[in-house]
């Protein structure tokens, strides 16, 4: 099987975003390939490097939210950055080749700016992260790394830092290939992108009555200011949750919406129901889960061990290629 790496970085609340963007689609991907699914402290690290405290208790709960979605560590391998060596080794000797306007017109690393205003982030480990991203990826060789289509631009910058190395000392690493997510388009509760930063979404351990409340502060149509005033579906972000999470009530909502039969309130109200039927079972396994942190802890202990065997023996390879001393 080919391998597949991917991971998030534990910097709060997993939210719907999250959900449907990617866990969803991970689930479906233990079947396809053998996964490496990561915590992502170093990266996380990066831009929360003032304030870190939260980090372990973040990437604890992130674990318990992977494994309540269906992320099965018997499955896959589950296991964090930090505790893998391998990957800062790796970074560093991908770092010696990688030129530095490759990074700066990065265009991920551009908006990351412009979203995290008030931190400061130009510093030399953010603007490299793609570079430990990459060392992410090659110390497992996974040829397999799902993105959206509007992260293909990041992974084309590892596919460069990998024929760079091959070139310069022969070929060690396969060029990543990507799986495109289809994921749906998620907005916010407040229509703009739904982000951690805005604190403008639902998340999975929300039970139902902060699901109720978040809900009926969603923004809707802005035409339809009147109960009996037809509405407008296609521009309302209620009706769109119909579309990913109910998708065989969309029909029906979009008519009674465009005959002005219904109000916001009432289509609230049922979407309220949906969301809580949808996250209540991942809530309760989430919590079970935290109750039982050994269990959370080992399956770390077994996912690092797991990970690293497999790390270690990538950057042996990786040592005797770029004549550092690797048999002592």
């Amino acid at each position: 099987m080919k391998k597949l790496l991917s991971g998030m970085r534990p910097t709060g609340s997993l939210h719907l975003g999250h959900l449907v963007g990617a866990l969803d689609n991970w689930v479906k991907l233990q079947k396809k390939f053998e996964c490496f699914f990561m915590i992502a402290d170093w990266h996380a690290f990066m831009s929360e490097y003032e304030n870190p405290k939260t980090l372990e208790k973040n990437s604890i709960e992130i674990l318990a939210d992977w494994v309540a979605c269906g992320i099965d560590p018997n499955k896959s391998t589950i296991f964090v950055q930090s505790h893998v060596r391998e990957h800062l080794d790796l970074s560093m000797v991908l770092g010696c080749i990688t030129q530095l306007p490759l990074l700066e017109r990065n265009p991920t690393y551009k908006e990351q700016l412009r979203e995290l205003k008030g931190r400061n982030l130009m510093t030399y480990g953010f603007l490299g992260y793609p570079v430990l991203q990459t060392a992410d990826i090659l110390v497992y060789k996974a040829s397999v790394v799902p993105v959206g289509i509007d992260q293909q631009a990041h992974l084309e910058l590892a596919r460069e830092i990998v024929r760079k190395f091959n070139n310069l000392y022969g070929k060690v690493f396969p060029e990543p290939e990507t799986v495109l997510t289809e994921a749906p388009k998620l907005l916010g509760l407040d229509n703009r992108k739904m982000s951690k930063s805005f604190g403008n979404f639902i998340a999975l351990s929300d039970n139902p009555a902060v699901v109720k409340n978040k809900v009926m502060q969603m923004i809707t149509d802005p035409k339809k200011i009147h109960l009996n005033d037809p509405g407008h579906p296609k521009v309302c972000n209620v009706c769109s949750y119909y579309k990913v999470f109910a998708p065989d009530k969309e029909v029906e909502v979009q008519e009674v919406c465009k005959s002005g039969k219904r109000g916001c309130i009432k289509c609230k109200q049922e979407l309220t129901g949906v969301l809580t039927e949808k996250i209540d079972p991942i809530r309760k396994k989430r919590e079970k889960l935290l109750n039982s942190k050994d269990e959370l802890l080992n399956i770390l202990k077994n996912g690092n061990k797991k990970a690293k065997d497999v790390a270690s023996e990538t950057m042996k390879e990786v040592r005797k290629k770029v004549g550092v001393f690797h048999d002592l």
